[in-house]
């Protein structure tokens, strides 16, 4: 969940640090820290409670200079946010500095280990219990930086991703992971190198990356080639890859926040995830992780879906989708709960794991599970060279760009399409739709970005509605079909980013419990678009009427019978019930966005959530 800077080579570092920093600040804010090593070696460390800008204020008093630092922003797992356990943790001589993102499940252990060998701790965190390991190394063996880093973390027990620095040994850095993302960035003609949790904040500095894999551990140095060897000492061949990432997509292009860019980019995003895929004029879709594994895939007996929060929403309209049009039995399941269920996995069956950033740690450990079992293992992420994307036997990228918002929203409707675009070229290849029904959602899915954006023309309209939850305490949300999983995802993001308590439910759902809760203070929103259980959701919010609950209700342009019943109505374009996500969902999102805005709250970066979910 933490977020890991570092910089070696000619230039300032601190000015790279603290700008990677804050491109990192999605991944955790509770405290951010710097160490540098200065031109007569010494080990520079400052470190504050909260926000980057907190260090920033701090660090401007202080000597920066040094080419050659680690820097990191944290969520907090073990030990409170402090400024005494805010990286970068330093050796108990004063020697080494670490950052580090994951959690050691046997610090506890390890720290007693070395308490016996007369080291003493300052911070209650498990990240200081390593460097202190790693010093321990060097001291009883001898060893250099990068041979004692391989002996600690042979000891490990855990996840990790880390950078170690030596002011003794100004002229390195050591970077290792194991089930936690990092990748390095290769400066021209190796004269500098870059560390990051993902691309973000070094992609203006290079383009060119490698990905580290696990139980891999790297040593950089100024002029020189990266030496990667695993924890076995054994030689690695480091893959470079291109990352190509616009610099435009990682600011808010004047935007206040990131949230709402990212909700306004999604025609575009979706167009983009569309683009060579969906063959509107040749009324056919084009896939090759089908056409790589079509026998795989046409012939699966089952799709077993692993996602966590809005991954997981998307994934019961996948579920939905592929039921549909493919005939094809499918289960979703929370991946954190699977994972340790023991599962009936079967060879015949294929895993789609769902996951933005592909670097979701229980989503990922769920992939890992199906692969031992032989099934064949598919990924839809966005982030290209993620570890869930280079785990999967095929799979496709959403291809809608960095998404820097903590409450994610157009991975939401990018996930979506990408299982629309599924579903129905696997009917299509397995003869279980129709020619016709085909060709019409083709045509009808072409014309989606520019049916979003007559809902985000709406944006005003929303924006007034949306302060009839500002002081609410709860509130339902309701749907039916397709637009059930809408409901849960605008539950969430009501939760996520104002605090607001909210469940979603299918709405028929309502009378078997959550009825009790209804009286004049329960705004309830029904996401009531016209589909075949629309009469049936008429139904349900006279229910919702007959007990004075406040409804507000995302409708089909033109419905009139719900506008007789609800308080407000947000009208979206008719489209297919099976597309009807893609739009009704936008509404959903701004309503949420507005909320938190009118309550003053930190929209893009909300009280203890990160963006990444790389611990468990």
């Amino acid at each position: 969940m933490c977020g890991i800077v570092g910089y070696i080579g000619f230039r300032d570092a601190y000015p790279i640090l603290i700008q990677g920093l804050k491109r990192l600040e999605y991944r955790g804010y509770d405290s951010a820290g710097v160490a540098l090593i200065t031109a007569n070696n010494k080990l520079n460390v400052y470190k504050e409670k909260g926000k980057v800008s907190n260090l920033e204020e701090i660090a401007s008093k202080q000597d920066t200079n040094g080419c050659i630092g680690i820097a990191h922003t944290r969520w907090a797992t073990h030990g409170e946010p402090s400024t005494i356990n805010a990286h970068p943790h330093v050796s108990q001589s004063g020697r080494l500095a670490i950052v580090h993102n994951g959690i050691i499940e046997n610090y506890a252990s390890l720290k007693a280990l070395l308490a016996k060998e007369g080291f003493t701790f300052k911070s209650d965190t498990d990240t200081e219990v390593l460097v202190q390991l790693i010093e321990y190394m060097m001291q009883k063996y001898q060893k250099s930086l990068e041979n004692a880093t391989i002996m600690a973390l042979r000891m490990v027990v855990g996840a990790y991703s880390i950078a170690v620095i030596d002011r003794n040994c100004p002229d390195k850095i050591v970077v290792a992971r194991k089930s936690s993302p990092l990748v390095i960035g290769i400066g021209k003609d190796m004269k500098e190198y870059f560390i990051a949790s993902d691309a973000v904040p070094i992609v203006q500095y290079t383009k060119q990356m490698v990905y580290l894999n696990d139980n891999e551990v790297a040593l950089l140095r100024i002029g020189k080639k990266i030496e990667i060897n695993n924890l076995d000492y054994q030689d690695i061949t480091p893959e470079i890859k291109e990352v190509n990432i616009s610099l435009e997509s990682l600011e808010k292009g004047g935007y206040p926040h990131y949230m709402l860019k990212e909700i306004y980019d999604q025609p575009r995003c979706i167009a983009d995830c569309m683009r060579g895929r969906l063959l509107v004029k040749e009324k056919r879709i084009m896939l090759s992780a089908i056409n790589l594994h079509r026998e795989q895939l046409v012939n699966a007996e089952r799709f077993i879906i692993v996602a966590c929060g809005t991954s997981w929403h998307a994934g019961l309209i996948g579920k939905q989708l592929i039921e549909q049009w493919a005939k094809v039995p499918v289960e979703v399941e929370y991946a954190s709960e699977f994972r340790y269920r023991n599962p009936v996995i079967l060879p015949g069956d294929v895993v789609i794991a769902v996951s933005q950033s592909g670097e979701t740690a229980d989503t990922f450990a769920a992939f890992e599970l199906a692969k031992k079992n032989h099934a064949l293992c598919f990924g839809i992420v966005n982030v290209v060279g993620s570890s869930i994307a280079r785990a999967s036997d095929t799979g496709i990228y959403i291809h809608v760009g960095p998404e820097i918002g903590v409450a994610s929203t157009k991975a939401f409707t990018g996930q979506v399409t990408v299982f629309t675009l599924f579903a129905l070229a696997l009917g299509h290849e397995r003869g279980t739709i129709s020619q016709q029904e085909y060709e019409e959602t083709i045509e009808e899915l072409g014309r989606i970005p520019d049916k979003m954006k007559e809902v985000l023309a709406e944006n005003d309209c929303i924006k007034t509605i949306a302060r009839t939850l500002t002081y609410a305490h709860n509130a339902l949300y309701m749907g039916r079909g397709f637009n059930y999983p809408v409901a849960l995802e605008g539950a969430l993001k009501l939760k996520e980013i104002s605090y607001i308590h909210a469940e979603g439910y299918p709405a028929a759902e309502m009378k078997h419990g959550p009825i009790a809760l209804i009286d004049e203070d329960m705004p309830v929103v029904f996401v009531a678009t016209h589909h075949q259980l629309y009469k049936k959701i008429l139904s349900n919010i006279q229910e919702v009427k007959a007990r004075n609950g406040r409804i507000i209700a995302v409708v089909t342009k033109g419905d009139e019978s719900v506008k007789k019943m609800a308080e407000a109505c947000i009208e979206i374009p008719p489209t297919l019930a099976a597309l009807a996500p893609l739009l009704s969902v936008i509404p959903l999102q701004l309503i949420a966005y507005h909320v938190a805005v009118e309550k003053g709250l930190n929209v893009d970066q909300p009280r203890n959530l990160a963006k990444s979910v790389t611990v468990e």
